[in-house]
């Protein structure tokens, strides 16, 4: 399909090309003779003609290399060669969120990034909020369903990528909703009315005047247009500039088109049907939503073009601005309530299209089995739990189990066994199960829990704050959650190591004891083999689990499995040896 647009696209250029030379040749020929216009009508016309079949051509091209585009990234995604590629999500990111930041959420390489293929910012916003917070048992299962409903839908997703291809165009739909929600500020009906009739007016009297008729008339209308022009300009300049701040006629017609092929699509999911039915506007025979917004997209763009030289001479005898601002005024009059459902009904389609993309790419990967527990008891039991950002070729799968035989695992390990992977492996599974999206993973049931993490804990010399302060103010943070509805899922990487180990070990007890005593459940590295004694104080509520390595060949080798009991060894000393320290 490229390739023939390309040719059609390099032929028309030659044949413009040659009909322009030939044109300009038969002037040249026939210059002081007597030339035929037909000649030239002919030409003209043909050139025209080719101008517009040219320009649908290049269209055609930019749609067809964007779906060879769109192709190429879902096999790079399929091959683990995504990262790097498509929108990392960082404006999503907050220091305060209990485990965005730790689990890799968003940023390059994250599962924003991995999952979200959404053209709009709807979209992206709506794969965030799934993301960054549990939904209720009801609606994950939902979208789980919705998600399976769309995952084989191709060519819809296709559609949707191609659209208005070539340019990333971004429409924010806060400063729009603003917009279209602020009451109207000018007159009514008759002072549109009034408006048209005169500018209406000034060019008939403009056309007697150049035909040999009187001045005066156009005199009269023209005063009467300044006097209606000053009492309308304030109001009427504020409504265009809020427009033309809240919008771009690019980004609205990104979204017009996008909402105009999800009207195109025919869905079988009552859910879906009833969120595709929210596109349109109120009252019998009204508008479907794309065809508003796109409206409203040819009214964006005469209040982006009021600067021009071409609007502002036509500023006083056509009442630009007051026209336009009544064009505005009348578009958020009769839509101006139904555009948070299309943002919203946009946004929730889109993200589920991400969701059942990656579903799609990734068909081993199944759907968490959610449950409700009785009693605030959380329950996890992972089968096979592998990262879903590490290439599923070298990802090593474990299976984790928290609540049936112990509400908390204390992990010990050597260096680089691959206990924090372990940690974000469970962490995202997480995540990934309570949006609704699959996971990787054999089988996972768990019930909707508040994640919280304490991995990555530096000092700020900015803040004036030491490593250990820092990972505190992290587990107040988690421990915060202790007292919302939901059980907890917690996980602290390398505890309290900031500090000695005797206050390490009393500090540690100590707050297991508090996470058990509220039902959470959750993990604990340590290097510190004094914190795996910890078990012993909770037997039955704290487990220990190790992970290992061996030394072969004078090289460390690991298999990131997890083991049960305490780990029996340290690679320290080896691995500082191993590159060539004396110790």
């Amino acid at each position: 399909m490229v390739a023939a647009h390309e040719r059609t696209h390099t032929l028309l250029g030659n044949v413009k090309v040659a009909i322009f030379l030939g044109a300009l040749g038969y002037g040249a020929v026939t210059l002081g003779g007597d030339p035929s216009l037909l000649v030239f009508a002919s030409a003209g016309s043909a050139y025209l003609v080719l101008a517009v079949w040219h320009e649908l051509t290049l269209r055609a091209l930019t749609r067809a290399r964007a779906a060879v585009q769109y192709y190429a990234d879902g096999i790079a995604r399929i091959e683990d060669r995504w990262m790097g590629t498509g929108p990392t999500g960082e404006r999503f990111l907050a220091t305060d969120h209990p485990y965005a930041g730790d689990l890799d959420v968003f940023g390059p390489g994250s599962v924003f990034q991995l999952m979200c293929r959404a053209r709009t910012p709807m979209g992206e916003d709506r794969v965030a909020a799934w993301l960054l917070a549990a939904s209720s048992p009801a609606d994950i299962r939902v979208r789980q369903t919705r998600v399976h409903g769309l995952r084989d839908r191709i060519d819809f997703r296709e559609r949707i990528a191609v659209v208005n291809a070539g340019a990333r165009q971004f429409l924010w739909p806060g400063p729009l909703l603003a917009w279209a929600e602020t009451a109207a500020s000018l007159p009514g009906a008759p002072a549109r009315v009034l408006v048209a009739l005169l500018a209406i007016g000034f060019g008939a009297s403009l056309v007697s005047v150049l035909g040999g008729g009187s001045a005066w008339p156009l005199v009269a209308i023209l005063a009467v247009e300044v006097g209606v022009g000053w009492w309308l300009a304030e109001r009427a300049a504020a409504i265009v500039e809020e427009l033309s701040a809240a919008t771009g006629a690019a980004g609205l017609d990104l979204f017009s088109n996008v909402i105009k092929e999800i009207e195109a699509e025919s869905f079988t999911d009552p859910a879906l049907v009833a969120v595709a039915a929210r596109l349109t506007a109120d009252g019998p025979g009204a508008a479907r939503a794309s065809v508003a917004l796109a409206r409203l997209s040819r009214v964006s763009d005469w209040a982006d073009s009021r600067h021009s030289i071409f609007a502002r001479l036509l500023e006083w005898p056509a009442l630009f601005t007051p026209q336009v601002a009544f064009a505005a005024e009348a578009w958020r009059k009769q839509h101006g309530s139904r555009l948070r459902d299309w943002v919203d009904a946009v946004g929730e389609i889109e993200a589920l299209l991400s969701l059942a993309g990656h579903a799609y790419e990734h068909p081993a990967d199944p759907f968490a089995d959610i449950v409700e527990t009785v009693g605030g008891d959380a329950v996890f039991e992972g089968d096979d739990l592998a990262h879903p950002l590490i290439p599923s070729a070298v990802a090593v799968s474990n299976s984790v189990t928290f609540g049936r035989d112990a509400r908390v695992l204390i992990v010990s390990g050597s260096n680089m066994s691959g206990k924090s992977t372990l940690m974000r492996t469970v962490g995202l599974n997480t995540v990934l199960a309570l949006a609704g999206a699959p996971v990787r993973a054999s089988r996972l049931r768990l019930n909707p829990v508040s994640v919280g993490t304490c991995l990555r804990h530096t000092d700020s010399l900015h803040e004036g704050r030491s490593g250990f302060f820092t990972e505190v103010l992290r587990i107040r943070l988690v421990c915060g959650l202790l007292e919302g509805p939901s059980p907890v899922l917690f996980l602290f990487d390398e505890l309290l190591s900031g500090t000695n180990s005797r206050d390490r070990r009393i500090a540690a007890e100590g707050l297991v004891r508090m996470m058990v005593g509220k039902r959470a459940i959750g993990m604990v590295t340590t290097h510190d083999l004094a914190l795996t004694e910890i078990a012993d104080v909770f037997p039955g509520q704290v487990r220990n689990v190790h992970l290992q390595d061996q030394m072969e060949n004078g090289e460390m080798r690991f298999d990131y499995k997890v083991r049960e009991g305490v780990i029996e060894h340290s690679n320290a000393l080896e691995l500082m040896r191993t590159i060539g320290l004396e110790v």
